[in-house]
């Protein structure tokens, strides 16, 4: 008993149940307490040189967040702010990242024009060259796909662009095609040039739903019909139109020269276009658009009957009879 006495006077216990000898100055911890403090994650050794921290990418970002490669959890957010601050010494994240970026814009860039723009080309050209009645297999679900990833990526401006030049070059060339058509098929390769085109329109626009809405109407102001007519009236009508109008007008006085429903469809045509063009041939427009004159005036209404009488005179002299005239009902005065 005196000896276990001793023992326990030579050894104290401390608040983290380490026995240390009262005259020796050894510590001998005990086997709980070292597992009882955990050494902090990412500490160093003893005697060892601390590691860079590491990161990696946060899944769907482009290089601008980070997580934590032993927690998982979100690392600070690299601005454009902090690019343009100088870096810590020796720091060449904000270089890094910088080009990483680069890079990224540069292979969608690519993949744009690699993969995305040729199909929806390929698709343009045989929208663009079909005739109303003809059916073309054409995945529009496809071409929808294509123009929102474009849209999506950040393309819209150069999607816009390409779209607007590939139409040009195709209007350009229904302008020289038109341009060498003999004069009594002038008018009816007009109508064809602007039926088979207006019709290309109805299915393009419609796959381009989402370039409109999120870069011509937002950005732009404006609507991408608008826009495609526009270009058919600078590149094709703008160009032929001082050789339809003199055709149109003598086919006008000339009746059935041309069928009525092709020379409506270029008139109301035309209309649409530029509406200021009824003023080149009031007559002639004014037959398939109401309202191309001015509203009528009392103080002219001579002058209007003498224009019928006028008119009714030119039918009888062209071989077009009043009709019968026995059965119209009698005056009241006679």
């Amino acid at each position: 008993m005196e000896a276990m006495d001793d023992d326990s006077s030579d050894m104290k216990d401390d608040h983290n149940h380490n026995y240390c000898a009262s005259g020796g100055g050894k510590v001998r911890a005990h086997p709980r307490s070292q597992r009882s403090v955990p050494r902090s994650a990412g500490a160093p050794e003893p005697g060892a040189e601390p590691e860079p921290r590491r990161g990696k990418l946060w899944p769907g970002s482009t290089g601008s967040k980070f997580m934590d490669s032993d927690s998982g959890s979100e690392s600070s957010e690299v601005s454009e702010t902090d690019c343009a601050a100088p870096p810590a010494a020796g720091d060449g994240t904000c270089g890094r990242d910088s080009t990483a970026k680069f890079l990224l814009n540069a292979m969608a860039v690519e993949d744009y024009r690699n993969n995305h723009w040729p199909n929806l080309e390929k698709a343009i050209d045989r929208l663009l060259i079909q005739n109303p009645t003809d059916h073309i297999s054409v995945s529009y679900a496809q071409i929808y796909s294509y123009v929102y990833k474009c849209v999506c990526q950040q393309h819209s401006e150069l999607l816009y662009n390409d779209l607007t030049m590939k139409i040009t070059n195709h209007l350009q060339q229904v302008s020289t095609h038109l341009q060498a058509s003999p004069p009594e098929d002038f008018i009816e390769n007009f109508n064809v040039a602007l039926t088979q085109y207006t019709a290309s329109l109805q299915c393009i626009v419609p796959v381009f739903m989402y370039l409109n809405k999120f870069y011509i109407e937002s950005k732009l102001s404006r609507d991408l019909r608008e826009d495609l007519m526009t270009l058919f009236a600078q590149h094709v009508a703008e160009v032929h139109v001082n050789t339809l109008m003199p055709l149109l007008i003598k086919a006008h006085s000339m009746p059935f020269q041309v069928q009525p429903s092709t020379m409506a469809s270029v008139v109301k045509g035309l209309h649409s276009l530029r509406p200021d063009w009824a003023q080149l041939a009031p007559p002639l427009f004014c037959g398939f658009i109401p309202q191309v004159h001015p509203p009528a005036v009392a103080s002219l209404l001579p002058d209007y009957a003498a224009h019928d009488q006028e008119l009714q005179r030119e039918l009888c002299l062209s071989g077009f009879p009043r009709g019968d005239q026995s059965r119209k009902r009698a005056s009241e005065d006679s």
